[in-house]
Formats: C-alpha cells, sequence, structure tokens
C-alpha cells in the first residue's frame, strides 16, 4: 500500500490532503453546533448541510471542464487559497443577524472544494501512472479519509468547547495554506488538462465527457452502479442517528457506532489494494456492494450497540472497498484528457444522490417505518452489487505497464 509514497509529487499531494481534510473535518461538528448555539433554530442549522451541497450539484460538470481546461496543479493552487478565504469569512460572525455570513463562507468553501476535487483525481495518475502504484494512492487516500474521519469530527466537537470556533477556524485556514504550500512544490505536468484551450468551445468541451461516456459504456455503467449505492448509503446515513438514539441507548452509543464504521474503513483500505489488481473489477466491486449491504441489514438488525458494532465495522470495510475498487476502474477506463469532466459527473452524481438519500430516509422511515426504509435501502445496496457484476465488464488490456496485473478496457489509453 506504501508503494505511491516513494514518489516525491504524490508525498507532497497526500500531505496536502491530509492536512486539508483534517481543518474541514474540525469544523464538521463545529459550525453547525454554532449556528444552532447563536440561532437557537434547528431550520438555521439545517440550511448550513443545504449550503455546502448546493455548489456540488450545480457546478459538478462545469467544475470537470474546467479540470481538463487548466492546469491542474494551478487549479488546485487556486482554490485552496479560496477556501482558506472563504473560511475566514467565519470570523466576522458574531451574533445571528450575521448567520449570512456562514452560509456565504460555506458556499465559497464548498465552491473550491468542487472545483478541486475532479483535478485532483484527474491529477493523480498523471502523478503516478495507472499501474499499481494508482492502486496504492487511492488506498492511502482512503486510509487518509477514514483516519480524518474517525478523530476530525469528534476532535472538533470537542476543541469548541474549549478553544471556541475562532481558533478551529484559523486552524482551517492555515492547513489550507499548507495545502496550497505542498502542491505549489511538485512538479509542474505536461499532462492533459495541464493548457488552456483557449481557441476551443466550453460547451463542446462539456460535451466531450458525456459523449466519452456514452462510447465507453463501463465507465457509465459503473457510474450509475456507484451512484445508486451512495443514494441508498445517504438514506442509511439519515437513518442512524434516530436508530442509534431510539434502539441502541443514545448519542454516545450512536458516537460508538460511527467510529466503528470509521475503524471498518481504515482496515478495509489497505485490503483491498491486495485484490484491485488481480480480481476483475466487476467481481470485486459487485461482491462489496452485496456484502456491504448484508452488513447494514447486520447493523439494524441489532438491537444492542454490541450487536450493532460488527455490522458497522463491516460496512466501513466493505464500503470502502467499494469506493476505492470504483474510484480505481474509473481513472483507468478514463482517458486522461476527459478524466477531470467524468470524473465531475462522478461527483455530481453523488451529490444528487446523496442529497436525494438523505430527504427520501427521514420521508419513507415517517411514512412507514425507520426499520421499512432501512431495509428497502439494504435491498438497493446489494441490487447494486448485482448490476456491478452484470454490467461492469472491463476487458483485459495487453499493453499495460509491467507494473499492473489488473483490468483496461480494450479500447481504453494509458495516462501515465
Amino acid at each position: 500500500m506504501l508503494e505511491a509514497l516513494r514518489i516525491r509529487d504524490f508525498r507532497l499531494l497526500w500531505f496536502a490532503r491530509l492536512v486539508s481534510l483534517l481543518g474541514s473535518w474540525l469544523l464538521v461538528v463545529a459550525i453547525p453546533a454554532y449556528v444552532l448555539q447563536l440561532t437557537g433554530s434547528l431550520a438555521a442549522t439545517g440550511l448550513t448541510l443545504a449550503a455546502e451541497f448546493l455548489p456540488p450539484v450545480l457546478l459538478g460538470p462545469v467544475a470537470g471542464a474546467l479540470a481538463d481546461r487548466w492546469d491542474r496543479r494551478e487549479l488546485m493552487i487556486a482554490t485552496d487559497v479560496l477556501r482558506a478565504v472563504a473560511v475566514a469569512l467565519l470570523l466576522l460572525v458574531r451574533d445571528p443577524g450575521d448567520v449570512w455570513v456562514v452560509y456565504l463562507a460555506l458556499i465559497a468553501e464548498s465552491v473550491g472544494t468542487v472545483l478541486f476535487r475532479p483535478a485532483a483525481q484527474a491529477h493523480t495518475p498523471a502523478v503516478v501512472g495507472t499501474g499499481s502504484a494508482l492502486t496504492s494512492a487511492n488506498s492511502l487516500n482512503a486510509v487518509t479519509d477514514g483516519t480524518v474521519r474517525l478523530v476530525g469530527a469528534p476532535l472538533g466537537g470537542a476543541l469548541i468547547g474549549i478553544a471556541g470556533i475562532g481558533a478551529l477556524v484559523w486552524i482551517d485556514v492555515v492547513t489550507y495554506a499548507l495545502s496550497a504550500i505542498a502542491i505549489m512544490m511538485t512538479a509542474r505536468s505536461g499532462t492533459a488538462g495541464a493548457r488552456e484551450k483557449k481557441d476551443s468551445r466550453f460547451l463542446a468541451e462539456l460535451r466531450e465527457g458525456f459523449t466519452f461516456l456514452r462510447a465507453a459504456r463501463p465507465a457509465a455503467w459503473l457510474l450509475a452502479v456507484v451512484t445508486l449505492f451512495l443514494g441508498a448509503n445517504a438514506l442509511l446515513s439519515s437513518l442512524l442517528v434516530p436508530f442509534g438514539v431510539r434502539v441502541l441507548g443514545g448519542t454516545a452509543q450512536t458516537g460508538l457506532v460511527m467510529s466503528a464504521l470509521g475503524v471498518g474503513f481504515l482496515i478495509g483500505a489497505p485490503l483491498i489494494g491486495r485484490l484491485v489488481d488481480r480480481v476483475p473489477p466487476a467481481y470485486l466491486l459487485g461482491g462489496s456492494l452485496v456484502a456491504t449491504g448484508v452488513a447494514f441489514v447486520l447493523l439494524f438488525a441489532s438491537r444492542s450497540v454490541v450487536g450493532a458494532l460488527p455490522g458497522a465495522v463491516l460496512i466501513g470495510v466493505f464500503g470502502s472497498a467499494a469506493l476505492i475498487t470504483a474510484q480505481t476502474t474509473l481513472q483507468r477506463l478514463t482517458p486522461n484528457a476527459v478524466l477531470g469532466r467524468v470524473s465531475s459527473v462522478q461527483f455530481t452524481g453523488e451529490a444528487v444522490a446523496t442529497l436525494l438519500g438523505a430527504i427520501a430516509g427521514p420521508a419513507i422511515a415517517q411514512a412507514f417505518s425507520v426499520d421499512f426504509a432501512a431495509y428497502l435501502a439494504c435491498a438497493v445496496t446489494v441490487l447494486s452489487g448485482l448490476l456491478a457484476v452484470v454490467l461492469v465488464r472491463v476487458e483485459a488490456d495487453p499493453d499495460v505497464d509491467s507494473g499492473h496485473r489488473g483490468l483496461y478496457p480494450a479500447a481504453g489509453t494509458r495516462t501515465d
């Protein structure tokens, strides 16, 4: 799993990801808690989530086109600066009348993240290649994400009571600055996406990503399957807190379950790195999704926190396996010249599915029951796994580099 760390530029990118992600997750609990403290309004608090979801839903495809149109390295640096300035606006919030500044800051930060993500995902294969180092890079990033999610939000929730919101905001500003500096230290790239196309039509470039997906059916089906899974996952996530409070015993027990999810994520990431280059993507993705659905059943069928923890760990293990497999396969299926746009389609689908799932979960639970909504989402997750086995068919490419033992599209191109 550590192979990618031998590459200097990836080490810098990985450090940038680690520090900026940690700064952001320190505020995941702290910002809604601060808004609730200021306003006493659940509606005002809920709008913090809407402010973060709005840019990915509206700007996703545009962000991908920009990632393929401009120098990705420079774009990532610029978006880190944008996010640092956006977060710094939170320092101006003093009373309930300033809450609009919170929404403005969150929207601006989210815009920066929307632009950063497809650029980063498309830039990674250009730095490490499409062989086994790419699997290593994605596994390391998954471990980083899991670790930060495990400690970031609880730590931020604890620190806001000790140091105050201002200290957390300054920490986040500094982490974005460190991320920008680390990316500035990487070498300039001459790969696709590292040039401006001033003489081409922007709308035509947007269409190129969708044109590729229409022609490359495995990539299109891959995105459809993952989007379906993420919608079901969001539905289940929206039910987890009510389930934990009402069935498992309270917020402390719910926190333990969420920590168990993080532990499973940390276990699954390094394990899947050994399989991505050896098992056909359709079977690995499909099997991981089916196992995730079964693990969801184990979690929501439990009636005590002791019974719920094994299911939560398994969700983390197989869920991370599914996401790493999907990301690595998409990066290998897609020519680097359009990878930013294809990645943005992925992130837009993720945002829409997450938003719809978060809305549908409570609505279905209210109309029927929490158990009915949970088991419906479990069934959808299993269905997504079966569809992956049938639809995500990837043929072997005999021209891949010797460092890779996995599968490529027969008509695909190498991006290293």
